[in-house]
């Protein structure tokens, strides 16, 4: 028996409960691990509130990442052995393997020995930002040493994380955020520009930017009105690579933009890297090649105990933290 968050209705972060559930020892091909941190992801509101890609199945668990220790391994699994450290690559369903639990049980492709030194806070916020960011920058856009990037939701882990790349690559990353709260503390995580959406004429500063050439790569979360800019300040044959939604508002097709500058607009689901191993090892490289050398360092917003996720969840809806939300068990 074990503890593990399941909800039973679709809802605010209220309908969360801890509930203690049995276990199963880990089937053939799967790794079961004793969680020490859980890595919080929006994703994981959405299927709460039932508004997320998947379907919830109640009662149901939730959650895309946990970092922790190998308890046991199933028949058939080499390369992990009892009380080794390792943290979950996101799972394709998290209602079929959901991680908000003291103890979970993934498939072995899905596990990963991360850096010890990162420590389970860390390591269980490796995986969904910087295969996110990684598959969207240079597996899709091939970002070149150079050349600017813009980056929207650029406070949240995810963009975060894109920033950490695009200067890992020697590219430039601007940061787009919606007010100037955050610039500093942009600017001090590694953003070369900050635009404040809600404050400055988005096409104007990327102009000043960039130049009459405009920018290439976009990776946008936000949707909704921001198009219009974001593609007018863009380069001809550019790609915006859309992996969000977070705007409220109907996004516009920037038709005439589209077609004079042939633009690619791109919707992008990290998944397109996970259920592709080659394209999975090939991330998994880079990404533990940045969290050897220091350029990939994961930045957590806040701590809360397992005890009070649903505060969690009320801080992951607030919109203000800077990076990471970090559950610890």
């Amino acid at each position: 028996m074990a503890r593990a968050v399941r909800f039973h209705r679709h809802g605010g972060p209220e309908v969360l409960r801890i509930e203690t559930v049995d276990i199963a020892p880990p089937a053939r091909g799967e790794v079961q691990i004793r969680v020490r941190a859980l890595g919080l992801n929006r994703a994981e509101a959405l299927l709460r509130m039932g508004t997320y890609i998947e379907t919830a199945k109640f009662p149901s668990g939730l959650g895309l990442e946990a970092a922790g220790i190998v308890e046991a391994i199933g028949e058939g699994v080499s390369g992990f052995s009892p009380g080794e450290a390792v943290s979950i690559v996101p799972p394709l369903s998290m209602v079929q393997w959901p991680a908000y639990a003291e103890f979970v049980t993934f498939p072995a492709e899905f596990v990963v020995k991360h850096p010890p030194e990162l420590g389970f806070e860390a390591a269980a916020a490796i995986w969904m930002q910087y295969l996110t960011a990684y598959g969207a920058l240079v597996d899709i856009a091939g970002l070149r040493r150079g050349e600017a990037v813009v980056i929207t939701a650029a406070s949240s882990s995810v963009g975060l994380a894109a920033v950490q790349i695009a200067n890992r690559i020697g590219a430039i990353p601007i940061a787009v955020t919606r007010t100037s709260t955050k610039r500093h503390a942009l600017h001090d995580a590694g953003a070369a520009d900050v635009i404040a959406s809600a404050e400055e004429d988005i096409r104007s500063r990327l102009e000043d930017m960039v130049g009459s050439n405009g920018v290439r790569v976009v990776f946008d979360a936000v949707g909704g009105p921001i198009f219009e800019p974001l593609t007018a300040a863009m380069s001809p044959g550019g790609i915006l690579i859309e992996y969000g939604g977070l705007s409220p508002e109907p996004t516009p097709f920037p038709l005439v933009k589209v077609l004079t500058k042939s633009l690619t607009l791109r919707g992008y689901l990290v998944h397109e890297i996970i259920r592709d191993a080659a394209r999975l090892v090939k991330a998994k490289a880079f990404i533990l090649g940045g969290l050897a050398d220091g350029a990939l360092k994961p930045v957590i917003a806040r701590t809360f105990p397992f005890e009070e996720i649903v505060e969690a969840h009320r801080f992951l809806e607030s919109n203000t933290q800077f990076g990471k939300i970090v559950v610890t068990i």
